[in-house]
C-alpha cells in the first residue's frame, strides 16, 4: 500500500521513523507484551498495570498497532501480533532487551549528532559524553546494564542460527575470540561434546563467565584466557570464531585481529566471522542502518562481501565461503593462503 501513496506521504512515513522506534522502545520498557501474553487487555488495564496514564499509553500503542506490532480490536483491546511477539521476555531470542537499548536516551541524543560524523568522520558518541563507548558502558552501571542485556539477548539470537548453519564436527579446538561470556561458544560445546573450547577476552571478561559455562555443563572443556585481541591470541586451534567483532573495528584494527588469528591457528586451520553482509546497490538492509550506528559509536563499519574478500586477502586469508543464516548475520570462513 505504501507504494500507492504519493512520495511526499511516504517521505514523511521515512521521516517519522523516530517516532515509531521510540513508541516501541516504551512499550518494551513497560513490558506491554508481557502484559498482553495471556489475551487482550484495554489500555485502562494496561495503565493500572504500568502506573501510567490510561489515555497516554493508548495513544502509544495505537501508534505500535499502525505498524504492525500490536493490534486494537472494536473494544479497544490491545492483543499480540507477530510484530510484538520477540518482545515477549520468555521467548528463545527475545528482542526486548534490544529494544531498549536501541531506543535509549543515550541512543537519541547520539543520533542527534550524525552530521558531526558525517563531517569529521569521528564517532558521534564521544563528542556527547567525552568518552568511548566502550568506557562509558563499563563505568555506568545503568546504561551498562542496558547494553549487556542486548549483548546477551542478541547472541542468544544470532548464536541458534550461527549453530544451524554451520557444522563443527571436524573441528578438535575452537578459540572465541572477544567471546564475552562465552554464550555462543558454550552452545557449541553443548552440541558437539567431543569438541574443546578456548574463551578469549579481557581477563575480567572471561573471568566473570564461570557461572555461565558452568550452566551449560561445559565448564570442564572450555578453557579461559585474558588477554587482548591486537596483541596477540592462543595458538594452536584448528578454527578462531569471532562473532560482532570486526564490525567494531576499522580497517587497519580488523587486519590487525585477523592477521593474530592467522598466525596463531593450525596449518589447516579456519577464520569463522560471524557478522552482517551488506547487500550491494540499492537493496534494502537492517545492516545499512546498523552501519550508521557503528559510524556514530564507533570506528568500525558493516561491508559487503567484496569488501570482506578484500581484507581477508590483505589479511593473508582466502575467503572460501559466506554462509547465509536465518538471522540478519552470515559465517564468513577463510583459510590460510
Amino acid at each position: 500500500m505504501a507504494q500507492e501513496l504519493p512520495p511526499a506521504i511516504q517521505l514523511m512515513q521515512v521521516m517519522f521513523g523516530f517516532a515509531a522506534s521510540r513508541a516501541l522502545g516504551v512499550a518494551a520498557e513497560l513490558g506491554i507484551a508481557d502484559l498482553l501474553k495471556d489475551g487482550p487487555k484495554s489500555a485502562g488495564e494496561l495503565s493500572r498495570r504500568t502506573n501510567t496514564h490510561e489515555r497516554s499509553l493508548y495513544r502509544v500503542l495505537r501508534a505500535c498497532a499502525s505498524v504492525g506490532v500490536f493490534s486494537e480490536d472494536d473494544d479497544t483491546r490491545f492483543r499480540l501480533t507477530p510484530l510484538a511477539e520477540p518482545l515477549l521476555s520468555d521467548v528463545p531470542g527475545s528482542l526486548r532487551p534490544f529494544v531498549t537499548l536501541m531506543t535509549n536516551d543515550f541512543q537519541y541524543q547520539t543520533w542527534a549528532e550524525l552530521l558531526y560524523s558525517v563531517q569529521t568522520g569521528e564517532p558521534a558518541f564521544d563528542k556527547v559524553f567525552g568518552t568511548s563507548s566502550f568506557d562509558y558502558f563499563w563505568r555506568n552501571e545503568k546504561a551498562g546494564k542496558v547494553f549487556n542485556d542486548a549483548m546477551s539477548s542478541n547472541s542468544a539470537f544470532s548464536s541458534a542460527a550461527v549453530l544451524e548453519a554451520y557444522d563443527f564436527s571436524g573441528i578438535s579446538t575452537l578459540v572465541d575470540v572477544g567471546g564475552g561470556h562465552g554464550f555462543l561458544l558454550a552452545s557449541i560445546l553443548n552440541k558437539y561434546p567431543k569438541l574443546r573450547g578456548i574463551l578469549y577476552d579481557m581477563p575480567a571478561i572471561v573471568e566473570a563467565a564461570e557461572d555461565l559455562l558452568t550452566s551449560h555443563g561445559v565448564a570442564d572443556r572450555c578453557e579461559r584466557v585474558g588477554g587482548n585481541f591486537f596483541g596477540l591470541v592462543p595458538a594452536g586451534a584448528d578454527a578462531y570464531v569471532m562473532k560482532h567483532i570486526i564490525h567494531d573495528w576499522n580497517d587497519e584494527q580488523s587486519l590487525t585481529i585477523l592477521k593474530n588469528c592467522r598466525e596463531a591457528m593450525n596449518p589447516n586451520g579456519k577464520v569463522l566471522v560471524v557478522e552482517m553482509v551488506l547487500p550491494e546497490g540499492n537493496e534494502s538492509s537492517f545492516g545499512k542502518f546498523l552501519d550508521l550506528q557503528m559510524l556514530l559509536y564507533l570506528r568500525g563499519c558493516e561491508r559487503t562481501e567484496a569488501e570482506y574478500h578484500q581484507l581477508f586477502d590483505q589479511a593473508g586469508l582466502e575467503l572460501t565461503r559466506t554462509l547465509p543464516t536465518t538471522s540478519p548475520f552470515s559465517i564468513i570462513e577463510g583459510i590460510r593462503k
